[in-house]
């Protein structure tokens, strides 16, 4: 009997040491003007619901404090908008006071220089020099043709194999795909040693940032250094060689014509900016598109229409050109209607720099906001039956020209990488649906936050088209 009271006297303990610290957290923010919301637990907030919940704690939220709320996630007090006119506001006002603002176990792995992470002058640096590896010139004459020569030979003999867990399959084919165009000389040790370090470094940029030993921000950390180290030496030996290289790497590094000069630092951070930022899109969109190909045969029969006529017009070893995949119309609206439906990127996140009124509230300096975008997604009122994978939809109306087309950002945040991650994954279904047919082998249920991904992966038994 004595034990048994010992045992409540503790639990009521926990329960009011639990309530006290709930109380308080939620009271360190209750200044006036800021909008309705919880905050959860100190240091923690309510991350851990954020991710185990996601689309439901974000609608459970917003049921009981309406679009515009504020909570405690990823490590910072943030507001979260899920109001679609608000939302481009703020993506299109970035120099009234709101600046890119990811979380820190983002900002620290990717590094200080990433594209994201800088605004200013110093955005504009990193931006222009990104754009400039990456414009039509660039992707018609260097790019292109190094991502047809990789899909060829990556989607080879996939008819041979019992079955094909697609989702490593296409994890695989992003970062490889990535990996070649900034550095095309590594060989497969290195390429190896890249890659294990890089599946760390993206564990780690959604976790708390607790530097402990083993959490994903520490392995994050840890990886983000392995790969700095290998990319250092990889830069000496082309300094000391006096080569001229003509991949992405090569182009940063050039000293002659070069309007946007890096410093080794710079350039590091925007190695691993191009590895991280196409790598989900790409990887998952691809996946996906698969899967809702598979699940809707006419879109399968369009789509692979547009490709084998693409096909017939060219030899059989002529790549694809930048005139191809402008022509692939119906495969765009493909992959916009997989990344709308699959909600690759949920969102977005801002930071004040200075305090601001907002939606009638008060938001202090140095809070987040995460501009919600997912649920827009969804809105009947802006896509009919919107559950449905219909990418006729794109073809018929021109919703990429709409102020709710936010799948690839806004503002000057617009996604610089938006066109070349478009052609990887064109160039990756071109030469899928006219090589092959295929058939689910399990692995189908999916999980759609934070990252979409199959669990168990995602089989499939490929036979020759």
């Amino acid at each position: 009997m004595g034990i048994m009271m010992m045992i409540f006297g503790l639990l009521l303990i926990i329960v009011c040491v639990c309530s006290a610290l709930l109380r308080w957290n939620q009271m360190r923010y209750s200044k006036k003007g800021l909008p309705p919301g919880t905050m959860g637990w100190p240091v923690f907030g309510e991350t851990t619901e954020f991710l185990k919940q996601g689309p439901d704690f974000m609608k459970n939220q917003r049921l009981r404090y309406g679009s515009f709320f504020k909570s405690h996630i990823l490590g910072c007090p943030t507001i979260v908008s899920m109001d679609a006119e608000l939302n481009r506001y703020i993506l299109m006002n970035e120099s009234k006071g709101l600046v890119a603002g990811y979380p820190q176990s983002m900002l620290d792995i990717l590094g200080t220089c990433n594209i994201a992470a800088v605004h200013g002058p110093s955005h504009r640096l990193m931006r222009g020099s990104l754009l400039s590896l990456i414009s039509p010139a660039m992707m018609n004459d260097h790019l292109l043709p190094k991502i047809d020569d990789f899909m060829r030979s990556y989607l080879c003999g996939w008819d041979e194999v019992e079955t094909v867990d697609i989702q490593e399959k296409t994890k695989h084919m992003a970062f490889l795909s990535s990996l070649l165009q900034i550095a095309e000389t590594l060989n497969k040790p290195e390429v190896e040693e890249y890659r294990t370090e890089f599946f760390k470094l993206v564990v780690g940029t959604l976790s708390v940032p607790i530097d402990l030993p083993g959490t994903n921000y520490r392995c994050g950390i840890q990886a983000r250094n392995n790969i700095d180290r290998l990319l250092t030496k990889l830069m000496q030996e082309r300094r000391e060689s006096g080569e001229t290289f003509t991949d992405m790497l090569g182009y940063m590094m050039k000293k002659e014509d070069n309007r946007y000069l890096l410093t080794d630092k710079e350039i590091r951070d925007q190695v691993v900016t191009i590895l991280y930022s196409g790598y989900e899109t790409v990887s998952t969109t691809s996946m996906m598109a698969l899967k809702y190909l598979h699940d809707h045969p006419k879109a399968l029969e369009e789509l692979r229409r547009e490709h084998l006529a693409i096909r017939d017009r060219k030899r059989p070893d002529e790549p694809l050109n930048l005139d191809d995949i402008k022509s692939m119309k119906f495969t765009r609206a493909v992959i916009f209607e997989t990344s709308r439906l699959a909600t690759v990127v949920n969102g977005v996140l801002r930071k004040t720099t200075h305090d601001l009124e907002l939606n009638g509230y008060s938001i202090p300096k140095g809070w987040r906001i995460y501009v919600y975008t997912r649920e827009i997604n969804y809105d009947t009122s802006l896509y009919e039956d919107p559950m449905i994978f219909n990418p006729w939809r794109w073809m018929e109306k021109n919703l990429e020209s709409k102020s709710y087309f936010l799948l690839f950002g806004g503002g000057a945040r617009h996604c610089p990488g938006k066109e070349l991650g478009i052609s990887e994954v064109s160039s990756f279904i071109h030469y899928f649906v006219t090589k092959y047919k295929w058939e689910e082998k399990g692995g189908e249920k999916l999980m759609v936050f934070p990252r979409v991904s199959a669990p168990k992966g995602y089989h499939l038994r490929v036979s020759a088209y």
